[in-house]
């Protein structure tokens, strides 16, 4: 993954504490970020490792800082890393490399990430993250923090395993040593504390720290900055679906009981009108739901007409705070949810900022939902290699789907009904729970403030659906998941 070791060869495993080895030399500045301190390494040369970065330019005349690694920072202190997990480096490759674990997109493409560049903030700690018991957004006062931003490729891994198993990544950015908002005082270790970070825009006023960013993504950097990205995503997908692979995976075009032929469906039902949940409207009823649409003569819709490859570059315009987060590992080791982050004497506590990749391709705001790109390859019928970026999803309607033609799409699944079946067997349509669908509805705000300050009451189109699934994508330690506080014009809601 090309990381240099600073403080020596030797890579070890860490858990949720790193107890403290003989003290090592180690860059001992700053990473670039207030309330970060780099310290010795120890025996954890992976808190110091330095991962390969170029001097990049953000296009508006500044070289992004260099980033120095936390280290060791020794007992009773937090160093905090960041990972895209497992699919961050490998996508979604079909059929699956594992069967039983794996994410695909149930759709039969095979979705490559080449680059996943995160811009992540305003790490902090809170007192009495168990403040409201139904509330989760409240918690007790600020003692400390660290700034970045911090900008990172989470494809790219690191050298530390990840909170969530399985060949997981990880890359430490940050540390603090003390309550730095609290007059310097030492973390107590028989505390708990609230822990929240943010996904910010790319800045470009020279305040940005690369840490792992080099000469080829330059562009992509300077693209994010010209639209205003926290999140962005550069890959190809290519359809597989007829791939042969296990008994499960690769059935599109050899299973009959899924109606397939050539790549066809039947659309019959889909065009009847039936859509899937329409949402609620402002007085507690029935969203729109399926509007219905055209069908071609002969019955079928022709997946063969979708492009087969392409491209994606997407920059989501979601800064988002998350907020007084549940600690995953703590709370599976517990059976319950328990929320913060605790110090420990015997060691420095290494949490994680996870950020998941899925997210956006959800077929429904419900957490962990199937993914899907049918309905988004549908866009580009008629091009060849089509590169899809997500202004191209304005305007395009999710209940039902309609392609680029205008005809309403039924669900299309490569797999055995014992690994997915649609959520019914009318036109794809994704879910959003009991937040507000409108197409014709009112999004109007400033991206960078607070959602609650803005004009947004409803999910107009798959450009809406696509941010505010995307926008929960921030966790602790794999799973854990935190309140979500949209810094961009979005609905009141939802996860």
């Amino acid at each position: 993954m090309n990381y240099v070791g600073i403080c020596g060869a030797v890579v070890i495993s860490l858990g949720v504490v790193v107890t403290a080895g003989a003290s090592t030399s180690c860059s001992s500045s700053s990473s670039g970020g207030s309330g970060s301190s780099g310290g010795g390494c120890g025996a954890n040369n992976q808190l110091c490792t330095v991962p390969t970065a170029d001097p990049i330019s953000d296009g508006k005349g500044h070289t992004l800082r260099t980033f120095t690694p936390p280290g060791d920072t020794g007992p009773n202190t937090f160093v905090f890393s960041t990972s895209g997990e497992v699919n961050a480096i490998t996508g979604y490759p079909y059929p699956p490399y594992d069967p039983s674990t794996a994410t695909v997109m149930v759709d039969g493409w095979s979705w490559k990430i080449e680059k996943y560049i995160v811009v992540l903030d305003h790490i902090t700690l809170w007192t009495n993250p168990n403040q409201s018991s139904s509330d989760q957004s409240q918690h007790g006062g600020q003692v400390a923090h660290v700034d970045g931003p911090f900008v990172v490729d989470l494809h790219k891994g690191g050298p530390l395993d990840g909170k969530g198993g399985g060949g997981e990544q990880a890359l430490a950015i940050a540390a603090l040593t003390n309550q730095n908002d609290n007059g310097g005082a030492a973390f107590d270790p028989s505390q708990t504390y609230a822990f929240g970070f943010s996904t910010v825009q790319a800045p470009s006023d020279g305040s940005a720290i690369n840490v792992n960013l080099t000469k080829d993504e330059e562009a992509d950097y300077q693209y994010m900055v010209q639209n205003g990205a926290s999140v962005y995503y550069y890959g190809t997908a290519t359809w597989a679906g007829n791939t042969s692979g296990t008994m499960d995976f690769g059935l599109c075009s050899t299973n009959p009981q899924t109606n397939f032929s050539m790549g066809q469906q039947t659309c019959a039902v889909a065009a009847s009108g039936s859509g899937g949940d329409g949402g609620m409207d402002d007085d507690g009823g029935a969203g729109e739901g399926g509007t219905g649409g055209t069908c071609p003569a002969n019955g079928l819709y022709d997946f063969t007409k979708l492009p087969q490859t392409m491209t994606f570059k997407f920059a989501f315009p979601t800064p988002t705070n998350y907020v007084n987060c549940i600690n995953y590992t703590v709370s599976e080791a517990a059976g319950h949810d328990v929320r913060g982050v605790q110090s420990s004497a015997s060691g420095v506590t290494v949490e994680q900022a996870t950020v998941h990749m899925d997210h956006p391709f959800w077929e429904s705001f419900e957490e962990d939902t199937p993914v899907h790109w049918d309905q988004i390859a549908a866009q580009y019928i008629g091009q060849t290699n089509p590169e899809a970026h997500l202004e191209d999803m304005k305007g395009v309607p999710f209940n039902p789907f309609k392609d680029k033609n205008g005809n309403v799409m039924p669900w299309r699944w490569c797999e055995g009904s014992d690994v997915y079946a649609p959520p019914s067997n009318g036109a794809m349509s994704f879910s959003t729970l009991s937040v507000k669908q409108d197409p014709n509805g009112t999004c109007t705000g400033t991206v960078g403030q607070d959602f609650t300050k803005d004009n947004c009451t409803a999910i107009r189109d798959y450009y809406d659906f696509m941010k505010y699934t995307q926008s929960t994508q921030g966790h602790l330690n794999s799973q854990g998941l935190c309140y979500i506080d949209r810094q961009y014009p979005a609905p009141a809601g939802g996860s």
